[in-house]
Formats: C-alpha cells, sequence, structure tokens
C-alpha cells in the first residue's frame, strides 16, 4: 500500500540537482590535485583551490541533509539519500586531507606514480558525475550505471598497482639514508590511495541503490 501511495505521490526532485552540483565540485578538486602535483610554485594555490571547492561541496551536502528532513516523499529511501551524500563529500574530503598533508610536509616535488594516482582520480571523478547524471531514471540506466561502477572498480584496482610500484621505488630512492623522504612520500601515496577509495565507496552506494529499485 505504501509503495503504490509514493508512486502516485510528486517527489522532491531537487536531490539529484545537489548531487550533480555536488559531483561538480569532485572534478574541479581533482583537477586542482592534479594540476598541484605538477609540484613547483602552484602548489600552495592548488591547495587553496582543493579547500575551497571542499567548503562548497559541504555547504552542498548541508542542503541536502537539510531538504531530506523537510521532504515527504523523497526519490528513493532517506538512509540511501543521505549515505550518497556522506560518501561524495568523503570523496572531497580526503582530497582536502591530502592537501593538507602536503602543506604540512612543505612538498614541493612528487613522484610520476603520484602523477598517476591523480590521473586516476580525475577519472574516477568524471566517472561519478556519469553515474550521478543517470540516477533521475536509474532503472532506465541501470545497464548504464552499472558498468560505470565497474570501471571505477577497475580504476581503483589500477591505483594499488600504482600506489605499490610507487612505494617500491620511492624506497630505492631513499633507502640510503633520507628516511624523512620516504615518510612523506608513503604519507602522500596513502592519501591518494584513500581518495581513490571514496570513489569506489560512492560507485558501491549507487550500485546498491539500484539494486533496490529494480
Amino acid at each position: 500500500m505504501m509503495r503504490w501511495f509514493q508512486a502516485i505521490m510528486p517527489k522532491e526532485d531537487r536531490f539529484f540537482d545537489l548531487y550533480q552540483r555536488h559531483a561538480g565540485t569532485l572534478v574541479l578538486g581533482a583537477a586542482a590535485l592534479r594540476e598541484l602535483l605538477e609540484g613547483g610554485d602552484n602548489v600552495d594555490s592548488c591547495c587553496k583551490r582543493i579547500f575551497q571547492h571542499e567548503d562548497e561541496a559541504d555547504a552542498i551536502a548541508r542542503d541536502g541533509m537539510l531538504l531530506v528532513r523537510r521532504t515527504f516523499i523523497t526519490p528513493f529511501d532517506r538512509i540511501d539519500i543521505q549515505q550518497l551524500f556522506a560518501s561524495l563529500d568523503d570523496s572531497i574530503d580526503q582530497m582536502k586531507k591530502t592537501a593538507k598533508a602536503i602543506v604540512l610536509f612543505e612538498a614541493t616535488e612528487f613522484e610520476p606514480q603520484m602523477r598517476e594516482m591523480a590521473d586516476i582520480i580525475a577519472k574516477c571523478a568524471g566517472l561519478t558525475t556519469e553515474m550521478v547524471s543517470l540516477l533521475p531514471k536509474m532503472q532506465k540506466n541501470a545497464g548504464q550505471l552499472n558498468a560505470l561502477a565497474e570501471q571505477i572498480v577497475k580504476l581503483e584496482d589500477e591505483s594499488d598497482h600504482v600506489c605499490d610500484a610507487g612505494l617500491k621505488a620511492l624506497y630505492l630512492k631513499h633507502r640510503d639514508g633520507n628516511a624523512m623522504g620516504f615518510i612523506v612520500g608513503a604519507e602522500i601515496y596513502d592519501h591518494l590511495e584513500k581518495v581513490v577509495d571514496r570513489f569506489e565507496d560512492v560507485a558501491n552506494g549507487i550500485t546498491g541503490i539500484l539494486i533496490e529499485h529494480l
């Protein structure tokens, strides 16, 4: 009975607009992170851009959480709506943590594998944006959503291999005495790997929502 009632009631579609706006901050944050890892004089300005995009994402997420409380009929389960906002927010939060670590350690030079991981992060952000754009008609777009999620999972696996190779190269570079160089580099790799993990969480969350509505 409740399903029938929900089906005939108008739903609040502003959630989808907020998801798309939030995903847009992920794309901008990922671009700033990739530029950051080129190093040099742009490090500080790129970090500030990431912080700004994270602030924008927080504001959008807050609007989404408030909308959940004020909406009678939601497009899908309230808990799922909140968790998707949270997982999107975790992705850019982790970019901010990466930038904060770089500021803390005053790093201005970065390894090639770090830039490879940033390229993967940018791809994940783009795929996430595409997934979010398909949510308004998720049942119709089920096949495409699953395919995009699978691409993100594969990118996460690729990032693990790149990270492992980067850590090995970092060890060989610093094994003769520069322990701090290894520690700082390993910390940055750890943050980058977690960014990709958070994107995988978003993809898994969306496919979970999809399963419930098929």
